[in-house]
């Protein structure tokens, strides 16, 4: 028994769907999320010690990941991740 939303959808189709994302979201987070600075309340200067050199996703000397624009290596965002 198929049993549809009240959108007309049924389960199966949103199962299909999300298994489809898949390799979407395997391209990686970069490619698939790349924000304007806007977006993440990004500032060129350093917030509480931690700044854009020092985040995982920072891509010396002036790149990001997931921010799109030229970025700081003294900046900050909401996204901000250390390496590890």
């Amino acid at each position: 028994m198929e049993v549809k939303s009240s959108a007309g959808m049924s389960r199966r189709t949103v199962l299909i769907a999300a298994a489809a994302a898949g390799p979407a979201l395997a391209l990686g987070r970069a490619q698939a999320a790349a924000l304007p600075k806007s977006a993440v309340a990004y500032q060129d200067t350093p917030k509480d010690g931690k700044d854009c050199k020092g985040c995982n996703p920072f891509i010396p000397p002036s790149s990001c990941k997931l921010v799109t624009g030229t970025i700081s290596p003294n900046g900050w965002c909401k996204l901000w991740v250390a390496k590890g």
